[in-house]
């Protein structure tokens, strides 16, 4: 599931690493790693503070530009590739912002997508929460709830 993650990210953002002079070129594959492990963080951040309600609307309804999933994802992005990168924080927070909108929006229609089970929602919160329950039951209860 985590590879998946990570070729979706690869396959959507990608492009924009490469885009980025100040992505040295050493460090564009840890950068996509750093991408995919930014949504994982954020995603299970949201289910560990109890938010996962908003965590199920926010795949249901996915305005992306306004949904605060992708604001959190884009944000500690950002801070990762100041802290980590050394990339200026007004760099990367415009590479954050090309970057990751695209890459949600994209885990969030997967997670739909009945060819994909790996990355449906359920999976892909009971995988993150390290399998220690199947969310199935209550995904699916929320997602009727909102």
């Amino acid at each position: 599931m985590f590879e998946k993650l990570f070729l979706l990210v690869k396959n959507n953002a990608g492009k924009a690493v490469v885009d980025y002079p100040e992505i040295p070129e050493k460090y564009r594959e840890a950068v996509l790693n750093e991408a995919s492990s930014t949504i994982i963080e954020v995603l299970k951040g949201q289910m560990e503070s109890g938010k996962l309600k908003d965590l199920v609307r926010n795949f249901q309804h996915p305005e992306i530009y306004r949904n605060p999933l992708v604001t959190s994802v884009v944000n500690k992005f950002a801070n990762k590739l100041n802290k980590f990168y050394h990339i200026d924080p007004a760099s990367a927070l415009r590479i954050a912002n090309s970057m990751m909108p695209p890459v949600v929006l994209e885990l969030i229609k997967q997670s739909k997508s009945e060819q994909n089970k790996e990355l449906a929602l359920s999976t892909l919160l009971s995988k993150i929460n390290g399998d220690r329950a199947d969310l199935t039951g209550l995904v699916n209860k929320l997602m009727v709830a909102s």
